[in-house]
């Protein structure tokens, strides 16, 4: 099972991409922890919540991907899908995270100056065979949770910096919808043959 995250700044396509590679290679997806964690609190956070929602995330992968592993698709999975691979009986060979504990890290970062000793622990140790690194280079969409429409190229390099830094393995991926999806998938088919170094 290959666990695979995608990151990047806010509005840089990163849910779209998850949801899209999904659906074409119908396997597991966790969700970000944070928006719905932030629904329930009206888009209120203190510093102290960040490491709470890195804890949750961390969890809900791990549930995830126990399923996956046990050839069930992961709950935000499309019904249909679920159903067609317990018939068939597949074993999804990637596994899809939206969001990661460095993202989480970069948030504290950013926001409080400073990132919790437990965050960082998290960080080293919570396992992901690849990065999907989106670039902003698509229009800013608002939500009430995105706070820095006029900072994401800023942003991307400290995403890249951090992967850098961390000797984490990633790509960058950018363009259209349709040129994201076709680099992704072109990626991520040969790195589940396990020579992404041919990518």
């Amino acid at each position: 099972m290959r666990k695979i995250t995608i990151v990047g700044p806010e509005s840089s396509g990163k849910t779209t991409l998850c949801e899209q590679l999904m659906v074409h290679y119908q396997c597991g997806m966790v969700s970000e922890v944070a928006r719905e964690f932030l629904d329930e609190r009206e888009g209120n956070y203190e510093e102290a919540d960040l490491l709470e929602i890195a804890v949750l995330q961390r969890d809900l992968e791990q549930s995830g991907l126990g399923w996956a592993e046990e050839r069930e698709v992961e709950i935000h999975t499309p019904p249909v899908l679920r159903e067609q691979a317990r018939r068939q009986r597949l074993l999804p060979r990637l596994f899809l995270c939206d969001t990661d504990m460095i993202t989480i890290r970069i948030w504290a970062q950013e926001k409080f100056g400073r990132v919790d000793p437990q965050l960082e622990k998290l960080v080293q140790t919570v396992h992901y065979d690849h990065w999907l690194l989106c670039k902003p280079d698509i229009p800013w969409v608002a939500d009430p949770y995105r706070e820095n429409p006029h900072d994401r190229d800023r942003l991307f390099t400290v995403y890249e910096n951090t992967l850098k830094e961390l000797k984490r393995p990633y790509i960058i991926i950018e363009g259209d919808r349709e040129q994201r999806m076709n680099k992704a998938t072109a990626f991520l088919d040969v790195f589940m043959q396990g020579d992404p170094g041919n990518v």
